[in-house]
């Protein structure tokens, strides 16, 4: 649902049971970085992406989340 579609419900007097809360999904600031990686490695994260078929940056993002978890999960 788009929020000119909640706006009109809202407005007909319906709550919040017009919002779809299952494939709802937040979306967290983020912010750009250039990295620089050796070209060796980029061809092993471009491989991994064209298996699982997604961009290189997808496959970048949940490796480092992964790696975080991790860590997190250590201490």
């Amino acid at each position: 649902m788009s929020a000119a579609e909640f706006d009109q419900a809202f407005e007909r007097g319906e709550g919040f049971e017009a919002l779809d809360l299952e494939s709802a999904t937040v979306r967290a600031p983020t912010q750009r970085i250039n990295i620089d990686i050796p070209r060796h490695l980029l061809h092993q994260i471009d491989n991994e992406a064209h298996r699982i078929g997604v961009p290189r940056t997808s496959v970048i993002k949940l490796w480092i989340s992964e790696k975080l978890g991790d860590l997190h999960a250590a201490k």
